[in-house]
């Protein structure tokens, strides 16, 4: 069995694998670690170029594109390894960026996940969007990170060169012990993409195990490569998936409380879109509710599966105040800013 597989997703891509790929592939030069891509049925000259210019990278074939959570359930289960990294196309690992992980779930048999430090490869000494010093989310489930407040992104200086524990690791760079990944059910296929790890990882945290954030690992992210931040798609997404989240994992006697509370911010983001003229963008919001009620009967009988596996509850990376209030009213844009963080 491989010790690592380094899977990239890929769907119409080519240009990406052309830019990164041969990065990926000279600085992961250790004993032990396979290099995957999966392919999610591109249309574009993705698999011919793997093939002609990448021979060393091994191939997943999918019938179709199942999307991020469909893409890697269907892929992983074709490879043997000990742990998977899934990697997005658009990342460019640093010339360090393995070893510390590895050692890290080889030290330490609590962590079933662990995440690099994430930057820009645009603006390489900033944070970058998707990830930056590991991700947390606050008492409504909206998410931040070190490094990163909304679309608030800080200069990496060093401030946050401790490693630990976070609350979420970034997709776009995630390492999991494979057995894990797979007794926790993998990837939410309902979410499609966007918020899915941040999904994953309450779902283990929940069940006892830690996720680490590891700041001698660090890794380039374009970013935006698939969907624009700012895109109704994207919005979208993340409005209905952050609902999904709350339904699935939050606490006992906490949902009903959490649900009113995010359908008032909700309801504050859609009105602010919308005096914005940013009428796609609260077309997205009302559309992202309105499926969130059609699915929520079968969002809340996972609750019910997951609610039996669960073994903590309170964890001191969900902070305890707002994010929105520190960040919006209080002009609080850098983590080491924030009141009362742990």
């Amino acid at each position: 069995m491989t010790k690592v597989a380094v899977v990239i997703l890929n769907w119409n891509g080519e240009k990406l694998l052309d830019e990164f790929l041969p990065v990926v592939i000279a600085n992961s030069q250790v004993e032990g670690v396979e290099i995957i891509v999966a392919d999610n049925a591109s249309t574009d000259a993705s698999i011919q170029v793997l093939k002609a210019k990448y021979p060393s990278v091994k191939i997943i074939e999918l019938d179709k594109n199942y999307g991020f959570t469909g893409g890697y359930n269907r892929a992983l289960k074709q490879v043997r390894a000990e742990h998977f990294i899934l990697l997005n196309s658009d990342v460019a690992p640093g010339a360090y960026w393995l070893p510390p992980l590895i050692k890290e779930m080889d030290a330490n048999h609590k962590t079933a996940i662990c995440v690099p430090k994430i930057k820009s490869y645009r603006q390489p000494t900033y944070f970058e969007y998707a990830g930056a010093a590991g991700g947390y989310i606050d008492k409504y489930g909206f998410p931040f990170c070190k490094g990163r407040i909304f679309d608030h992104l800080e200069e990496d200086k060093g401030q946050y060169d401790q490693s630990g524990s976070i609350f979420w690791a970034s997709g776009a760079a995630l390492m999991i012990r494979s057995e894990l990944f797979f007794e926790s059910g993998g990837l939410d296929e309902d979410f499609f993409a966007h918020m899915e790890e941040i999904d994953l990882c309450w779902r283990l945290k929940n069940r006892g195990w830690d996720v680490k954030y590891i700041a001698n690992s660090e890794i380039f992210h374009l970013g935006g490569a698939t969907l624009d931040y700012q895109n109704p798609r994207k919005v979208y997404l993340n409005f209905r998936n952050n609902l999904f989240l709350l339904v699935k994992n939050i606490g006992k006697n906490k949902l009903l409380l959490k649900l009113t509370q995010r359908m008032i911010f909700d309801g504050v983001a859609a009105l602010k879109f919308l005096i914005s003229g940013e009428i796609k963008n609260f077309m997205s919001v009302f559309k992202a509710h309105l499926h969130f009620y059609g699915m929520l009967g079968k969002m809340y009988r996972k609750r019910l599966a997951y609610l039996k596996q669960v073994k903590i509850s309170r964890h001191k990376e969900i902070y305890a105040k707002s994010i929105v209030v520190q960040f919006f009213i209080k002009n609080k844009t850098r983590y080491s800013d924030l009141e009362d963080v742990v």
